[in-house]
């Protein structure tokens, strides 16, 4: 596929999630489905994390302040901006610098207003942008890292800008373009953008022990990585620096152990002595000579932590939090692994492994990394020959973030066989696994942790699977998890057009769980899944069971912020408590 053909899809992708938006009865802006697909993809491939669509476009005095999304992540020490350039255009067309920077000026001023107080001031508290502004106006001071990524359709000639300052903070540009898109897409390892040379990041090569390998899968290394260096990069490319399971195993455990914390504080220079180390993969390296005449690793492309997250996050947290650490007399030893796999499966089944047994060996179980994944592959499975009851569509689960993509790369030769394709599996009913988890757990009546937002909800999903035996699914239990998604859309489609002004996701969520407890085992999913859609009926009775949990939910937030009041468990016992609409009679879903 060429980047023009991939921009028409892209293009095709935003059209249908606004025409899928109209028939919801409500209004989407391309450029708002634009900002949703491009977040949702940084964040399945660890560049930011949980990001949420929120449009914000108008004058602070004679500022203009413009803002698509952000993404504030759990410890509230990272703030992602993401502001959108969309024109929707069907050739590659360029995006001039200076459009880029007025953006990211528009943006900057958003945020120097929202640090400051001034928004808090100028807008109205009913407002969902007031919310967030408190936000960001509460944890400012506790920031660490702030980017700002401008999103375009378009081609950029420059893609990274000098930091600014706002507020006394540091303020990263980053441009993520349809080339850079349709890099991630086409080479399916956004990895590839993680470069560190380190001469330039250590002063000279890493001493290290190349060892080549016997086959043409991998070579290997070992070294020690200066703990200055390793904090560095961490702080550079935050949860991308890790393999996915092992950042979702991070997310679950906390940053920072305290036996590495204490060796950081008091012995810093036993470091190496006392800890494991750290084992990353590569997908290509550069050797040279070390000062003495060593061999050394100058750079590496790709590289990612597969072992060692805990190690790596608390050096870096440990450092935050006691500036007085000495991590110049601090040593981490590595194994790098140079893969050589040109076979995108048999390479993810590699790096599976290595996780997987570099894992084996300490306190962290297998369970936590892998034990889930025979349920996910079954699922794969399922939804690769598990028609719709027409007997032509199908839906599509993204075991792997891309999958989809190369699907259609790999089976869509011809422009219309892609058509085809697309008919039969649309990306509406493309199905990523937070995304599962977030309509399973919602059905559950679980919408505390749905609330959380997808990391942290998936993470719940994930630990609770692995505290018992996960039953593999079956036919029937794939369509009811289909039937699940089917419903928890229906819901949000009849929140988005019921003229909710803010916290539409919460909700949804409450509905859903709502919509389950009520109905109780009465409900059949199978007639969900027969029908691919809900009935009249059962759409009129949730838009009243949506008011009603709506009404709640402020009520029961008193002074609190709705959006942190759901997280809790207090918050479902309350809306359980409360008066909603019982499921009338004559609704076909409900079989009495």
């Amino acid at each position: 596929m060429t980047l023009e053909e991939f921009l028409v899809q892209t293009r095709s992708e935003v059209d249908a999630l606004v025409s899928d938006r109209i028939v919801a009865g409500a209004y989407l802006r391309g450029e708002q489905a634009f900002t949703d697909i491009v977040m949702q993809h940084m964040a399945e491939v660890g560049m930011t994390n949980d990001p949420q669509v929120l449009h914000i476009e108008r004058k602070l005095g004679n500022a203009n302040l413009k803002l698509n999304g952000y993404a504030v992540s759990e410890e509230a020490d990272r703030l992602d901006l993401f502001v959108t350039l969309y024109e929707g255009h069907q050739t590659v067309e360029p995006v001039a610098d200076a459009e880029v920077t007025r953006a990211a000026e528009q943006c900057l001023k958003f945020l120097n207003g929202a640090a400051g107080g001034k928004l808090l001031k100028a807008i109205d508290p009913a407002d969902e942008a007031y919310e967030f502004s408190q936000t960001v106006n509460d944890c400012y001071d506790g920031l660490d890292q702030i980017c700002v990524y401008i999103l375009s359709d378009r081609q950029a000639k420059t893609r990274n800008y000098k930091p600014r300052e706002v507020a006394g903070k540091s303020v990263r540009l980053e441009v993520m373009d349809i080339e850079r898109l349709f890099r991630h897409w086409s080479e399916g390892k956004p990895r590839d953008e993680l470069v560190v040379n380190f001469d330039e990041v250590c002063g000279s090569p890493l001493p290290c022990v190349y060892v080549p390998g016997e086959n043409d899968d991998y070579d290997y290394a070992l070294t020690a990585i200066p703990g200055a260096a390793l904090r560095q990069l961490y702080e550079k490319f935050g949860a991308r620096l890790l393999e996915a399971n092992v950042r979702s195993f991070l997310s679950q455990t906390g940053k920072v152990n305290q036996g590495i914390r204490d060796t950081l504080r008091d012995e810093p220079e036993r470091f190496m002595a006392y800890n494991n180390g750290i084992v990353l993969i590569a997908d290509g390296a550069g050797l040279s000579r070390t000062p003495d005449g060593s061999a050394g690793i100058s750079w590496l492309k790709g590289m990612q932590i597969v072992n060692g997250g805990q190690t790596t996050a608390s050096i870096y947290f440990t450092k935050r939090k006691h500036p007085d650490v000495d991590l110049a007399r601090v040593r981490v030893p590595a194994k790098v692994i140079v893969l050589h796999q040109h076979d995108p499966d048999a390479e993810e089944r590699l790096v599976s492994d290595i996780s997987r047994y570099a894992n084996s060996q300490n306190v962290v179980k297998i369970s936590d990394l892998s034990a889930n994944k025979p349920f996910h592959v079954e699922l794969e499975k399922l939804a690769l020959s598990t028609y719709c009851p027409d007997g032509v569509g199908r839906w599509f689960y993204e075991r792997a973030a891309g999958s989809y993509n190369v699907l259609l790369a790999r089976e869509g030769t011809t422009p219309a066989r892609l058509r085809q394709l697309k008919e039969a599996i649309p990306p509406a009913r493309k199905l990523t696994k937070t995304d599962l988890a977030k309509y399973v757990n919602a059905w559950a009546g679980k919408p505390q942790l749905v609330s959380l937002g997808s990391q942290k909800n998936f993470q719940r999903f994930m630990a609770e699977m692995s505290d018992g035996e996960a039953a593999l699914p079956d036919v029937a239990a794939y369509k009811g998890f289909i039937a699940q998604v089917i419903l928890f859309k229906a819901v949000q489609k009849i929140v988005r057009s019921g003229g909710y002004q803010s916290y539409q996701a919460n909700i949804t969520a409450y509905t859903v769980a709502s919509v389950a407890r009520l109905a109780g085992p009465a409900f059949s999913l199978e007639a969900v899944w027969l029908k691919q859609g809900l009935s009249p009926q059962l759409s009129a009775w949730i838009a009243e069971v949506a008011a009603d949990v709506d009404r709640i939910l402020r009520q029961s937030a008193g002074a609190r912020m709705v959006s942190e009041w759901a997280k809790k468990d207090e918050c479902w016992e309350a809306v359980k408590a409360g008066r909603i609409t019982p499921p009338p009679s004559g609704v076909p879903e409900l079989v009495r």
